[in-house]
């Protein structure tokens, strides 16, 4: 058995372990962060039936994925990183999921380029949670107008996102999405890297979002 996959079985059965201990019933998703690595660590997951993988860069999900995609169309390719509006048009081509749309400019874009090839993505706002000035995200107070707005002009909205600030024990920040994720009548909840993945599904998140524990340090 490949390393990356029995990195991600190790995280799988952490999870269940976890959420056994308290007694939660949530059944989180865990995405691949495949950033940066290349094909040869990527395929075994693919052969061993894992889904869902993340990139955060668009060239790089291209070159990557276009022709795995063709291959093995059940994939589910999430945008994970700050998607800049000219390259909107390229994104929706290529992802199933987009997580970091944090203001109307954006969504707009993806609600007029998806409409053109008729493909509707799965999206999740981007909440800066920690009300970090460096941080992409929309703030606590603009997500529920973000929110209206995004339905409006036809975008599947189904959760919200979040990176808690760095260092800082991420606890309270995950209990925080989660409530303002069920004001707004969200299902799916897209929080926990490597290090509070845990954590994140104490709060119900729904897509974990883990790289280096499969794949290893990048370089």
């Amino acid at each position: 058995m490949h390393n990356t996959v029995k990195n991600l079985l190790d995280i799988e059965n952490n999870i269940k372990i976890h959420l056994n201990k308290l007694n939660i019933n949530n059944n989180p998703k865990i995405i691949a962060v495949s950033k940066t690595f290349s094909s040869d660590k990527i395929l075994p997951l693919i052969q061993y039936g894992h889904i869902d993988f993340g990139e955060n860069k668009v060239q790089e999900a291209i070159e990557k994925w276009t022709e795995v995609k063709k291959t093995n169309p059940n994939l589910k390719l999430h945008m994970i990183g700050k998607l800049q509006t000219n390259k909107v048009k390229y994104a929706v081509q290529i992802f199933d999921y987009i997580h970091s749309v944090d203001s109307e400019k954006l969504a707009k874009k993806i609600a007029d380029e998806q409409k053109k090839i008729n493909k509707k993505i799965k999206i999740f706002l981007q909440v800066n949670i920690g009300n970090e000035e460096q941080k992409s995200g929309v703030s606590i107070s603009q997500v529920s107008q973000l929110a209206s707005y995004s339905k409006e002009i036809g975008l599947d909205l189904i959760g919200l996102m979040c990176i808690p600030p760095l260092n800082l024990n991420p606890e309270s920040y995950f209990d925080k999405m989660n409530k303002l994720n069920k004001d707004l009548g969200f299902k799916e909840l897209s929080m926990g890297m490597s290090s509070d993945y845990l954590t994140a599904i104490k709060y119900l998140s729904t897509y974990v979002r883990v790289g280096s524990s499969i794949f290893g340090q990048r370089s």
